[in-house]
């Protein structure tokens, strides 16, 4: 059975989740915390978040043992975009950009 979290509209680009999800991606669910746990990128934690959501699902919504649990797919896609102004010389403007990222991640059990 497989069972999913999705955290939507999280502020970190996409880009910058996806290594982290894909380092994780097929291991075990305990092990994949721990290794989480120690990375030094902001989207480890949110990774880490979104994999304890889908692991309380799984225990409590299915009845499913979380020790054997095993990450199936883990993707983070893009979100809105905040478009904001920054101030430059010569009374001009730049563009700035704000991405979100929807990281959501699937545990087989």
């Amino acid at each position: 059975m497989r069972v999913q979290a999705i955290a939507k509209d999280q502020r970190i680009s996409a880009r910058k989740v996806r290594p982290v999800l894909r380092a994780v991606q097929g291991m075990r669910v305990p092990e994949a915390l721990r290794v989480l746990e120690f990375m030094p990128q902001k989207g480890a934690a949110l990774a880490a978040q979104v994999l304890r959501s889908a692991q309380a699902n799984a225990e409590n919504n299915f009845d499913l043992n979380p020790e054997s649990l095993v990450i199936y797919s883990a993707t983070a896609d893009e979100g809105v975009t905040m478009k904001r102004w920054r101030a430059r010389s010569r009374g001009r403007a730049a563009p700035q950009r704000k991405r979100t990222a929807h990281i959501k991640m699937i545990v087989e059990g």
